[in-house]
């Protein structure tokens, strides 16, 4: 099983960044190439669309409003991993205007090799990240 995990200190309160990211439907608000996501099985799997990937089916395995976080594993995507859970969690810092927020990851890679599969859910994640700085700092936010 590979791990990699992405964390970026963000200048805005910990419930602000939860209010955008929080819904597991939210992901279109924030991270520019997941332009849909529609919810099934009572809001707990979502389907992603991407385009240069296609579909991915994640379903919701946990969520903690208060500790503002939640995990999820992926049911059908282009990504050659299994066993795939991530996490999302927004973290206080010692700064009350501040917020860290972690994504992680655990999987399998399949038919690649562990540095192959890291680097691409790694890239995900960094990059998803400095959208959400991006999404968060703007001017218009």
């Amino acid at each position: 099983m590979a791990t990699t995990t992405a964390s970026l200190d963000i200048p805005t309160s910990p419930d602000r960044v939860w209010q955008l990211i929080g819904g597991f439907d939210s992901l279109p608000d924030w991270l520019p190439y997941i332009p849909s996501s529609e919810l099934a099985d009572g809001g707990r799997v979502r389907r992603l669309t991407n385009e240069e990937v296609g579909v991915i089916v994640e379903r919701l395995e946990a969520f903690d409003d208060k500790a503002r976080t939640y995990s999820y594993s992926i049911l059908q995507a282009p990504f050659r991993v299994t066993g795939y859970l991530s996490t999302l969690t927004v973290h206080e810092t010692a700064r009350q205007d501040r917020a860290r927020v972690e994504w992680s990851g655990s999987f399998t890679p399949d038919g690649i090799g562990d540095d192959e599969a890291i680097a691409l859910f790694h890239g995900i994640y960094t990059d998803g990240l400095a959208a959400l700085n991006r999404t968060l700092t703007s001017p218009a936010s």
